[in-house]
């Protein structure tokens, strides 16, 4: 009974429809809502606002923590509601109206969401929309399976709209560490020296007569999208395994690895899984998204401890997990993304930081958001975050896309979200190169001959050949520099014909 999850009697009064809730949306208002990759999202306020959005027209702007389920930006673009939204999404028809310009997209880095919002750089927070597993005896929110920017969402909102959702599992209280960063310039330093401190709060602590709404939701979280790993995932995973250990040999990392920082994606958690035929131990992880293989890799004793923001995982295993929170209570912690992607924390941790690339040029420079350097894909997320502070920074991609029509080494890639200084290892599954103490022209030869396809090599060479009559600390031959990619967009391949 939801009774039993609302337990500030002076509450209880509050509980009403999503079309009820929706009324408190106005035209032109910022709203928060909660929310980081498929999980902890709000499921029956999206519905709710499409219906209203096309009953009477009107705009906001939308901020959550990171993508949405449910469809929930689809709803939301198809009824017109969307003027704004940030910092990150992944579906197709929100993807569209942003590249046809029809919503204006904010791509940051998920760290510094919240700092803009504390700032005042986007106004007031007018509304907050927050799922959550229960409202405790003084009205503190118990969040779900992500925290996101669901914490400092309710707390700087003008009004709060709580999803009390019976689909996830009360056994979530207490899995929470809510630690809210103070004001700047004098704000104190984030006391988190090993992954599995907690220095914060279990629930969010808000004023109650804040809460303006409750909604009951029995809706379960989005299942993961993320692809079983195929020989291309795997050889990477094996690159990456044999460095591992050779730098362990070395002395230059210690047996016990340092925390690892996963990006969400198909790739990453191929990588990840690998480790469970590897020869490391007591593996921690100290990152955003908590994947299936962070959960593989505990059952099989490998890993001892995991934090994150959320849970984002195959319906398999979000069963398996969600049915016994209990077996994992002493393993996880759940963060505020602020806290998750904090660089304090990530350098002092020296993590090892693995994110995906869309492509890579022959320099070390990435791309991992625009598609042409023109059309957004998803946003840059937080892999800014960790690869500018964690100790090793590895961005992964095979090699080739389409078919084999698309390299992702290119000459220069055409948008750059982390540039040479920040990016250590790039890792296809031809092989990996280590650009650490490698000035840009010594970067060249191993990102070509280690990581890219045997098809496009000769390409790459000969672009490399031109560009060096012109010399230069990074030679380029501008005139060339997007042949690759133009040749795409005019005939659908990369590859002359």
């Amino acid at each position: 009974m939801y009774q039993d999850r609302i337990r500030m009697r002076a509450l209880k009064d509050r509980v009403m429809s999503a079309d009820e809730a929706a009324t408190l949306v106005q035209d032109g208002m910022v709203v928060g809502m909660s929310g980081f990759t498929r999980a902890g999202d709000a499921k029956d306020m999206p519905v709710a606002l499409a219906k209203r959005a096309r009953e009477q027209p009107m705009k906001i702007t939308l901020i959550t923590g990171a993508s949405l389920g449910h469809d929930s930006d689809k709803a939301l673009t198809e009824a017109g509601l969307l003027a704004r939204r940030l910092p990150f999404q992944v579906d197709a028809t929100l993807r569209s109206a942003i590249n046809r310009g029809e919503v204006m997209f904010v791509d940051q880095h998920l760290s510094e969401t919240v700092e803009f919002l504390r700032a005042g750089q986007f106004g007031r927070l007018d509304v907050a929309v927050i799922e959550a597993v229960a409202i405790s005896e003084d009205g503190s929110i118990v969040p779900s399976s992500s925290v996101g920017n669901s914490a400092s969402f309710a707390i700087l909102a003008d009004k709060v709209i709580v999803e009390i959702n019976l689909a996830q599992p009360v056994e979530f209280e207490g899995m929470h560490d809510i630690w809210i960063p103070g004001h700047r310039p004098h704000r104190e330093p984030l006391p988190i020296v090993n992954v599995s401190d907690r220095v914060g709060r279990p629930t969010v602590k808000i004023p109650p007569e804040k809460i303006a709404a409750i909604i009951i939701t029995d809706t379960p979280d989005s299942a993961s999208t993320v692809q079983p790993a195929d020989a291309e995932t795997q050889a990477i995973a094996n690159h990456l395994i044999e460095f591992f250990t050779h730098e362990v040999k070395r002395g230059r990392m210690p047996a016990r690895l340092p925390a690892i920082q996963s990006g969400i994606g198909t790739i990453a958690n191929a990588v990840l899984k690998g480790f469970l035929q590897s020869p490391f131990e007591h593996l921690t992880m100290y990152s955003e998204v908590l994947q299936d293989s962070t959960f593989e890799l505990m059952d099989a004793g490998k890993m001892d401890f995991a934090s994150g923001s959320s849970i984002t995982v195959s319906r398999p295993m979000q069963q398996q997990v969600f049915q016994n929170l209990a077996r994992y209570r002493d393993k996880l912690v759940l963060r505020p993304q602020e806290v998750s992607n904090h660089p304090e924390v990530i350098r002092r941790l020296g993590l090892i930081a693995l994110n995906t690339a869309l492509e890579a040029d022959i320099y070390g420079n990435v791309n991992s958001t625009h598609v042409y350097g023109t059309h957004m894909m998803n946003g840059i997320g937080g892999s800014g975050d960790f690869a500018r502070n964690a100790s090793l920074a590895i961005f992964a991609t095979k090699s080739v896309a389409k078919g084999g029509k698309v390299s992702s080494i290119v000459p220069m890639v055409p948008h750059v979200d982390h540039n040479e200084h920040d990016v250590d290892l790039i890792v296809t599954e031809q092989g990996l190169a280590d650009l650490r103490t490698l000035a840009p022209r010594e970067r060249v030869k191993l990102i070509v001959e280690n990581c890219a396809h045997p098809a496009y090599r000769d390409l790459l060479r000969d672009y490399y050949r031109d560009a060096l009559k012109y010399g230069g600390q990074t030679p380029h031959a501008l005139e060339r520099a997007y042949e690759m990619h133009i040749r795409l967009r005019d005939s659908g391949s990369m590859l002359p014909r």
